[in-house]
């Protein structure tokens, strides 16, 4: 038996899903649960997504098992054929979902947003930001996910300076958080006269979509809250009126944006579920760097923070810095074929 089959299950029981499962569903059978609601919630979601991990596992297993009893009863050549038939199919299923191994983390299976931004290098790093950007919407096109541009600023001749994708998938933010941090791009500039060697950088952010928590409590008092045209193609209703709103959480100075939508109230939701989320995220890594008594560093999307080189020449190759993997297929990758940094990644953290 092939080692992965063979390890498969093993490896979920070591880290505890199946037992913390079924303790979770015993627990949500207590009435009582619901005198606290929004730790209900909490639990019924946390049910959710060590469901969608572990029940694919749980199946394959008790057809690994199946497939070994046939084994033991193999009487001529026909019963080796289908049986060998069997174990390609079980070890394709295994290797679909073998990721899931990965995605344990508390918001892994939910939608996620995800921000580009350019950096060093003017108009070259703004035309490498569209370029990121049509590589994820590329990438999410591949899992069957749905993107949704919902805020962009385009650059003053090419690209973008910035653009936000809602997506809503599968284990969308499980998959994405490992895009974090900055891209480094090497080319023949097409903007430059002659044609010289360029290197530019994009940050990429991704943060779960998250409606409620209790971790942050927002102060209405606190946000300030802006309307204004939404830009580009969207029918007769965008350009026509304020739909488009932008969010200042002034005592953070955190700022979002949301135009997708054709109402204003729609976007004010977007747009709030984005500010959530970072307040989040602020909150958790400044708790983190208390304990570990550190003091907080200003990302930026330059020399010293990156986390994948896509040089284009004076060869071709994309390295992750991470991990160490690499391929000289670049159109492919530029095309979304990412799939191979993400699960590499998501095996090393």
């Amino acid at each position: 038996m092939h080692p992965p089959l063979a390890r498969g299950r093993t490896l979920f029981e070591a880290k505890g899903i199946p037992e913390e499962l079924h303790a979770l569903e015993e627990a949500a059978k207590d009435p009582s649960v619901w005198n606290d609601p929004d730790a209900a919630n909490a639990m019924f979601l946390k049910i959710k997504v060590l469901k969608k991990q572990w029940e694919p596992v749980a199946t394959l297993a008790s057809e690994v098992d199946a497939l070994l009893e046939l084994v033991k009863e193999i009487e001529g050549a026909e019963d080796a054929e289908d049986a060998e038939e069997e174990y390609k199919r079980l070890l394709i299923e295994w290797e679909a979902i073998e990721t899931r191994l990965y995605l344990s983390g508390e918001f892994d299976a939910d939608n996620a947003y995800l921000t580009i931004s350019s950096g060093a290098g003017g108009t070259e790093a703004q035309d490498w930001a569209a370029m990121l950007l049509r590589m994820y919407l590329r990438y999410c096109e591949r899992q069957g996910w749905a993107a949704e541009l919902i805020e962009k600023t385009d650059g003053q001749e090419a690209g973008i300076k910035s653009a936000t994708l809602h997506i809503q998938g599968e284990f969308a933010f499980g998959f994405l958080k490992c895009e974090r941090g900055t891209h480094r791009l090497v080319r023949l500039s097409p903007f430059n006269a002659k044609n010289l060697r360029q290197t530019s950088f994009a940050l990429v952010e991704a943060l779960p979509e998250i409606t409620e928590t209790s971790e942050v409590d927002i102060d209405p008092s606190d946000l300030r809250i802006d309307t204004f045209r939404a830009s580009g193609a969207g029918g007769q209703h965008v350009n026509k009126t304020d739909s488009a709103v932008r969010i200042t959480h002034e005592p953070s100075g955190i700022v979002v944006a949301c135009q997708s939508q054709r109402s204003q109230q729609q976007n004010r939701v977007q747009a709030m579920n984005m500010l959530r989320a970072k307040l989040l995220e602020k909150k958790r890594e400044e708790d983190a760097k208390k304990k570990e008594g550190m003091k907080s560093a200003e990302k930026s999307a330059d020399f010293g923070q990156q986390i994948r080189s896509y040089v284009l020449h004076p060869y071709q190759m994309v390295k992750d810095l991470r991990t160490n993997v690499e391929t000289s297929h670049t159109d492919a990758v530029l095309d979304g074929d990412i799939q191979q940094f993400i699960e590499a990644e998501l095996k090393r953290s």
